[in-house]
């Protein structure tokens, strides 16, 4: 599959790194030569320098020959007008487009029918969306919702008083007497697929796959206290904190923002009515006394800096603020994030990522492609939702029968509507939903793809 990516910025880099290493024809465009020569000196790439709106540089970089077109620059009218001149080129192209403006959202959907996308994705309103998610359990780090938001993959961290601590897996049900399951651990920046012998530590990030009304009993049994999020302070006022304030302010969530530009101030002061909007250095310890850091059930960093952000997040671990979520854009490095009490890290660039992901495999597949694709523990590994089908192998065959590849994990089954944390004895039957969990270096397209050959 020829694919092209317009924009080598975050989400255009980290889609080349990706869907280059699954082997499709990727063609980068960018009108920055200098960004596109390292990029093309890391990937096997073509890359083609100029404005990605224009017919002439679309033509060079092959677009009568492409199949899908990422429109992912930093302008959202580029983005627009360079997949509409495409599809203008080539009518079966498929266009995904990052509009990022909340002006845009209401009239790109109302005139659907004009602009030929056959996808938009925000990264600010999915990062929001993931934060407001947080914020209603607090506890865990990290939460990806599969089954229409009936099973999810939740990540916690073991401290040293957590009842987990130095216990074996086989201990787990036990100990947080509901069913749940342990897919991945991280430890010291590598992951592992544990099995019943493995010993957890202090330190230790685990995704646990449970039904979403067993969250509650399990972060009661493991003794994390939980709170009714009523006040939270936001750091930063771009995009993403509007559309987060938004949300909350919808849920009757006192909301405050505080930001160092002046006109987004007033901006914002006058898009989000009921908002107490701060003009400010949200670095400036005192500045966020005064404005209440400490009666906070919660703090949210979303500033345009990485390090500002894991700056002001430590200040509120310090101040033991009850939950603090830590907005990163290109830090990557997950050996040192785990050492430092930032709590959860959100990165819009890699839930974005994600879905266009989700959208290729899909177009590669056309039947039995997954139906979510989520990264997990830092990339180490994929968690993927798929239908059972006509297709499908082993239909009704125990699971501890199954020839299954090495590091794919079977966590989870929806029958009708019942979520199963399966066992030995569980199998699926056509209309289930299955989620497998995969840290291998091959790309699970199909369900059928999980079974040895």
């Amino acid at each position: 599959m020829k694919i092209m990516i317009a924009g080598d910025g975050k989400v255009g880099s980290m889609l080349t790194k990706q869907l280059s290493a699954e082997g499709y024809d990727i063609t980068l465009i960018d009108a920055n030569p200098r960004v596109l020569e390292t990029t093309e000196e890391m990937y096997d790439i073509m890359a083609v320098q100029g404005n990605c709106a224009t017919m002439e540089v679309l033509e060079r970089a092959g677009v009568e020959e492409a199949d899908l077109l990422i429109a992912a620059t930093s302008a959202d009218e580029i983005n627009l007008l360079c997949c509409l001149t495409a599809h203008g080129m080539n009518k079966k192209l498929h266009t995904i487009a990052r509009v990022r403006n909340p002006e845009y959202a209401h009239q790109i959907f109302q005139m659907r029918e004009v602009f030929p996308l056959s996808m938009i994705v925000n990264p600010e309103k999915q990062a929001a969306d993931e934060i407001e998610r947080l914020l209603k359990y607090p506890g865990f780090l990290k939460r990806d919702t599969f089954a229409k938001g009936r099973m999810e993959i939740v990540e916690l961290r073991v401290d040293a008083d957590s009842p987990l601590c130095n216990h074996k897996l086989a201990d787990l049900n036990s100990i947080v007497d509901c069913k749940v399951l342990i897919c991945a651990v991280l430890r010291e920046g590598s992951a592992v697929a544990p099995d019943g012998t493995y010993t957890l530590q202090a330190g230790d990030r685990i995704f646990v796959t449970a039904a979403t009304d067993t969250l509650a009993t399990l972060l009661k049994n493991l003794k994390i206290i939980t709170h009714k999020v009523k006040h939270v302070l936001i750091c930063g006022g771009g995009k993403l904190s509007y559309y987060l304030a938004k949300q909350l302010k919808r849920s009757g969530i006192s909301v405050r923002i505080i930001e160092s530009d002046y006109d987004r101030c007033v901006e914002l002061a006058d898009l989000l009515p009921g908002v107490s909007v701060i003009h400010g250095d949200a670095s400036d310890e005192r500045l966020l006394e005064r404005e209440g850091l400490d009666e906070s059930d919660a703090l949210v960093t979303m500033t345009g800096l990485d390090e500002l952000n894991m700056v002001i997040s430590l200040q509120g671990t310090i101040k033991q603020v009850p939950q603090v979520i830590t907005k990163l854009g290109r830090m990557d490095n997950s050996y040192i994030l785990d050492r430092m009490p930032i709590g959860s890290t959100v990165s819009p660039k890699h839930l974005c990522c994600n879905t266009i992901v989700q959208y290729v495999r899909a177009l590669r597949n056309q039947t039995g492609a997954a139906l979510s694709v989520h990264s997990i523990a830092d990339g180490h590994a994929e968690a993927l939702e798929f239908r059972v089908d006509e297709t499908t192998k082993n239909i009704g065959v125990p699971l501890r029968k199954l020839k299954v590849r090495k590091n794919v994990l079977v966590v989870g089954i929806t029958h009708r509507g019942t979520q199963i944390i399966p066992d030995g004895d569980s199998y699926y039957e056509k209309g289930d939903n299955i989620i497998v969990v995969t840290s291998g270096e091959s790309i699970i397209y199909q369900l059928n793809d999980i079974f040895e050959a």
